[in-house]
């Protein structure tokens, strides 16, 4: 703690101190000839230079700042990683953040309910929980959550600039939860004139999305801001075959799922002198999901419960600002970060159950996190980078629900804990043939203890080839969550309580691969072997007493292995015609009772086209094949020994966008065009063919 203090001190008084040197050089700089913004510098290679801005916009797609915190070309790092730009998310029309991500390699998106319903995201075979999502810049793993885990069931697209995906460990940089990897999502930046716009879209189960802002640039201030309001009602999530089990009437075979999602996204910067700048952002988010499921059906059928519906209410906001500041002519660059972070999470069960409410009183589940931040870059020149850095977060937690009967005691849990961490890595080449960075980074935890990590990850170039050859190992960890230390729920003939001697599940992994760049770069394909071991996973535990009752909790009692391949195939035929295919094989087993583990599939096949015929109207297609996974049953027993089979699936979906001309675009899609309404997870059907289309007015 007192390194850390020590640490934010000087940054704050280098950051203060440097202000008022830029001030006055920026001053002195008034009569000189302009100069190119120094919140901007140049990624260098022997053929060519690019412009790379440190806001994430305008980015050349093969420029990362995720993978080493810095602007890094991503031929010139080990890490493997996808990039996703607000160019492709519009192209494709992809309104929500899961139906982005499920396209993409080395990842499974699992929704429950269809759009709005609640997401798990698992990567190279790893827990949810064990994938770190940022949000320019800041951590948003649900606290509220049992787990831990990141939601992204209730994030539109709307205000994304950039999406990079880190696979593989990453926790030497980023610390806990980011031992599978790292989704570091960036808001657009604007700039340019005044461009204001409105977007109106409708299409089937009820769709229908307004979304409205203006981004822009004047002087040095810069502005994006958006407001966006989303609209389903009528999807209808439960499989025949169950309702034939549980009898289900007219009205439950017909009962649909409603989701009413509002939100702002803001992001605003002025440069307050030539080399240092200010900037916020923030994300707001109200969604509420009424949902009908199999367990609503199972109640009111199996056990004479009337009128059975759940509800969730989502509040969540994201803020965090921060001040950029390059010094000595850009041999010294760092940020001071400052971002807040709350979830407010509303959930109840309507309905009658002998005559009396079966849930009166909401349970809540409420959580909150502050986080600090430096880091600073020192630009040696020819002998490479160092980048040093220092954390400091602080979550709270808070579960509560009123006592409503003899049955239910109520509870109301609170919990908080403090996170400290520093890190440092190098980055440097070897005659533009040998590039790699290595990182290590210290945590230290007020409830699950200490943790050193690291990573390493060379590429190697080989010359007048066009191959690169690229490798990466590290260590990485998942801390309990304060649900998991500190729940506390007691009730008639149950009971669930936390384990606060719960240690941080731990993972060592590696991959190696190789990419071949053809016909002038225009063909780009290669493919990447991982391997991963972790120990210490926490699982729920069951154990019951003399009185019958059932007690749960946590332990540390399982170790996995997860291994497999990631290859791709990118080819820009023509100057409007490109083609990307993607495929994943995931081994993922518990090396306990070497079962596989659950909502992992095996193979994953991706394919999309993009078209431009000409130019002002482009296509876009996907193909999306997943195959069968391991389950839960709904039907019988919720545990297993030997578990249920999800089927595979396989869809097509198309898109079409046409401007009219600089004020009026129209756009349509078409999802699933097969019409293959599969399970995933078994007992919740994800939507069929369905059409959309709107048109969208900018200025």
């Amino acid at each position: 703690m007192i390194l850390f203090r020590n640490l934010l001190i000087a940054s704050t008084t280098l950051v203060t101190m440097g202000a008022c040197v830029a001030r006055a050089d920026d001053l002195s700089r008034r009569d000189m000839p302009q100069k190119q913004p120094a919140n901007q510098y140049a990624v260098q290679n022997r053929k060519s230079k690019a412009v790379v801005s440190l806001d994430n916009t305008g980015l050349p797609e093969l420029i990362s700042v995720s993978a080493a915190r810095r602007s890094t070309k991503v031929d010139d790092i080990g890490t493997s990683m996808t990039i996703i730009t607000e160019k492709q998310i519009q192209t494709q029309q992809r309104r929500s953040l899961t139906d982005i991500l499920a396209r993409q390699p080395g990842l499974n998106v699992v929704q429950t309910g269809g759009p709005g319903g609640t997401s798990s995201i698992f990567m190279r075979g790893n827990n949810a929980n064990e994938v770190k999502v940022r949000l320019d810049g800041m951590d948003i793993n649900d606290g509220s959550s049992s787990t831990g885990m990141f939601d992204a069931g209730a994030f539109v697209t709307d205000g994304m600039g950039r999406i990079e995906i880190l696979r593989g460990p990453q926790s030497g940089l980023y610390g806990a939860d980011a031992m599978a990897g790292v989704i570091d999502i960036t808001t657009a930046q604007g700039q340019g004139r005044f461009r204001p716009f409105v977007r109106i879209e409708g299409g089937g189960y009820g769709t229908f999305n307004q979304t409205f802002g203006a981004r822009g640039s004047r002087g040095r201030f810069h502005y994006n801001v958006e407001f966006s309001h989303y609209r389903m009602n009528g999807f209808h999530n439960i499989p025949s075959y169950i309702e034939r089990y549980y009898g289900a009437d007219r009205q439950q075979r017909h009962e649909g799922n409603r989701n009413d999602n509002r939100g702002v996204n803001i992001r605003l910067g002025y440069d307050v002198t030539h080399n240092f700048d200010l900037g916020l952002t923030a994300r707001l988010i109200q969604d509420n999901n009424h949902s009908y499921s199999v367990y609503d059906l199972q109640s009111e059928n199996l056990y004479g419960d009337k009128g059975v519906r759940e509800q969730t209410t989502q509040n969540e906001a994201i803020v965090r600002g921060t001040a950029h500041l390059v010094s000595f002519h850009g041999l010294f660059d760092q940020v001071l970060g400052l971002g807040y972070m709350t979830n407010r999470n509303r959930w109840t069960e309507t309905g009658t159950a002998y005559g009396s409410p079966i849930s009166p009183d909401p349970d809540y589940y409420r959580s909150s996190r502050m986080k600090v931040d430096w880091h600073g870059t020192f630009n040696l020149r020819q002998y490479g980078q160092l980048l040093i850095g220092a954390e400091h977060f602080h979550d709270t937690f808070n579960t509560s629900h009123t006592a409503s009967s003899m049955w239910d005691s109520g509870y109301d849990t609170s919990a908080s804990m403090d996170t400290t961490a520093g890190y440092g890595q190098y980055q440097g080449n070897w005659h533009h043939i040998l590039y790699g960075a290595a990182n290590i980074r210290y945590d230290a935890n007020s409830r699950y203890g200490n943790h050193v990590t690291w990573r390493v990850a060379p590429a190697i170039h080989v010359p007048g080839t066009g191959t690169i050859i690229k490798a990466s190992a590290g260590s990485g960890f998942h801390g309990p969550s304060l649900y998991q230390l500190f729940a506390s729920q007691v009730g008639a003939g149950y009971s669930e309580k936390g384990n606060p001697d719960l240690k941080a599940e731990q993972l060592v992994g590696y991959d190696a691969g190789v990419e071949q760049k053809l016909l002038h770069d225009s063909l780009n394909f290669g493919a990447t072997w991982y391997d991963s071991r972790v120990r210490n996973l926490i699982q729920s535990s069951l154990s019951i007493d003399s009185a019958y009752d059932y007690n749960y909790s946590y332990a540390n009692v399982a170790k996995a292995r997860m291994y497999g391949v990631e290859a791709f195939v990118n080819w820009k035929a023509l100057r409007g015609l490109e083609f990307n295919l993607s495929y994943t094989w995931t081994h993922a087993r518990d090396e306990a009772d070497h079962n596989e583990l659950l909502q992992r599939p095996q193979h994953k096949f991706n394919f999309n086209t993009t078209w431009t015929p000409i130019r002002d109207l482009t296509f876009s297609g996907n193909i999306l094949y997943t195959s069968g996974w391991r389950g839960l049953p709904v039907i019988g027993s919720e545990t297993c020994s030997t578990c249920a089979k999800g089927h595979g699936y396989f869809t097509i979906d198309v898109a079409a966008n046409y401007q009219i001309n600089r004020y009026v675009s129209v756009y349509a899609r078409a999802d699933n065009l097969l019409d293959h309404q599969f399970e995933d997870p078994i007992g919740y059907l994800q939507p069929g063919r369905a059409g959309y289309g709107g048109f969208m007015l900018n200025y």
